[in-house]
């Protein structure tokens, strides 16, 4: 059985995080690996590093990790956490540069068929007009 890419979901929000993570649920199914974080440890808004690393890692696979993000913060967040993951991982993971909800729905979906990270990435992509 070959295993699918992952799918990671972090939002400035623990409810947008985990409503958007059970609406892919909901859409896609559980073939599809998916974490999400988000909120701070106060309960209140904001991301942090620590975070992003435990869902990479809880998701991730030799096919890889597509990441999903809301604002800024949590992009950089993103990429300092893959920064800090072993040289294997890190060379399998990405940041989407999509909206969090409708590229998370559509990079599960694409992840769903067994496509590739690239694949995965392109199809969350495609939804931000350049």
């Amino acid at each position: 059985m070959n295993e699918n890419v992952g799918i990671v979901i972090v939002s400035h929000s623990e409810n947008v995080a985990r409503g958007t993570a059970d609406m892919v649920r909901q859409m896609v199914g559980p073939e599809v690996p998916l974490a999400w974080c988000g909120g701070n440890s106060q309960g209140g808004l904001g991301t942090d590093v620590q975070s992003v690393m435990n869902a990479v890692k809880k998701v991730w696979s030799k096919r890889g990790v597509a990441i999903l993000v809301d604002l800024g913060g949590a992009e950089t967040n993103s990429e300092m956490a893959l920064e800090m993951l072993p040289a294997e991982m890190r060379s399998s993971c990405v940041v989407c540069n999509a909206p969090i909800v409708e590229g998370a729905v559509i990079a599960a979906t694409e992840a769903s068929g067994g496509s590739s990270l690239d694949a995965v990435r392109r199809a969350a992509e495609e939804l931000y007009p350049r």
